[in-house]
């Protein structure tokens, strides 16, 4: 078992766009539908009434489908995937300490906890010469080791707005607005940085060679 390879590495085992994405967003789908459900569920399943309101409901759900996803992962290409697998530690960090003490501001802090060691981690990436963002979208697209580059610097800056986003929302808003946000705000957000990202990745994308 291996870290995942440099983005250019041509060894590198690639997952499809569509599984990846499922694996990466699946957890996240499992978090909102037991929180929106999660009183039904619990009257289904009346040993999960222990854990309380619908938010810990969700928390452990979101826990187990992260693990859930990162064995998956390791299983179909043999190597952790980066970015994921620091999510997933965090989830079950802050999750753990959302269920221990019964507190859900730990879950709450964990997308700002998130996306500042992600911020953090890219930037600090490229001090190394290591333009991380490649192990993220590598199935993606390629671009050349400039455009990975300067990428995975303007993503660096973007998480610490989602960061602060996430902090003014969770402080002004009820628990259900805020997971909502998490689940139909930040996606649209994210899609939008990502369209205006365009023409840096056309401009520096990799054109295989016609065989």
């Amino acid at each position: 078992m291996e870290f995942e390879r440099d983005p250019n590495d041509p060894s590198r085992k690639e997952l499809s766009p569509l599984l990846k994405l499922a694996l990466e967003l699946g957890p996240l789908a499992i978090f909102f539908l037991f929180n929106s459900r999660g009183e039904q569920i619990a009257e289904a399943f009346p040993v999960l009434q222990a854990l309380g309101k619908p938010i810990f409901l969700a928390t452990a759900a979101f826990m187990v489908a992260i693990t859930i996803s990162l064995v998956a992962s390791l299983a179909l290409t043999k190597r952790l995937p980066v970015m994921p697998l620091i999510t997933g530690v965090v989830v079950l960090v802050f999750g753990g300490l959302t269920l221990w003490l019964h507190d859900d501001l730990f879950i709450k802090l964990k997308p700002t906890i998130i996306n500042c060691l992600f911020g953090a981690v890219l930037l600090g990436g490229l001090l190394f010469g290591k333009s991380l963002l490649g192990y993220v979208f590598d199935s993606a697209f390629k671009l050349t080791d400039e455009g990975w580059r300067i990428l995975t610097w303007r993503w660096g800056l973007f998480f610490f707005v989602l960061a602060a986003i996430n902090e003014i929302v969770w402080r002004n808003f009820s628990t259900d607005f805020w997971v909502n946000f998490k689940v139909f705000g930040v996606m649209p957000i994210t899609l939008l940085f990502t369209m205006t990202q365009l023409p840096l990745i056309q401009k520096h994308a990799v054109v295989e060679d016609e065989k």
